[in-house]
């Protein structure tokens, strides 16, 4: 069973930064990308960001572009989400989860994840 261990978050002010950063554990097989997702209180999980593995290639939502950047430590199976210009609106829990190919879907099963709030 994997198991995704976020960690990272916390209280900044509006235009501040945040490194998150997520472990995986448990995977038998290299997962082909990971991604982070967020949930703000009362609406629904949403897509962030993506790193594919191999070829290297990254994706984010509009809403993050030219302020968060996903990085990745193949050695030590960690993936990043640096947080740069915050703001108010990016306060959610904040998850990641992987695929392990391109076919499929993120996995069903979800961390703890970490608490992002920015204050204005």
């Amino acid at each position: 069973q994997v198991q995704f261990i976020e960690s990272g978050g916390g209280l900044v002010q509006a235009g501040g930064s945040l490194r998150l950063s997520c472990a995986a554990s448990g995977r038998t097989a290299r997962s082909y990308a990971m991604g982070w997702f967020r949930q703000a209180p009362g609406k629904e999980r949403e897509f962030v960001a993506g790193i594919v593995w191999s070829p290297s290639s990254t994706k984010y939502a509009d809403s993050v572009k030219g302020r968060f950047t996903i990085s990745r430590d193949n050695f030590k199976n960690t993936v990043y989400l640096q947080m740069n210009s915050l703001k108010p609106e990016d306060t959610a829990v904040y998850y990641c989860n992987e695929k392990l190919s391109s076919g499929t879907d993120w996995r069903d099963s979800w961390g703890q994840g970490t608490q992002v709030t920015v204050s204005s």
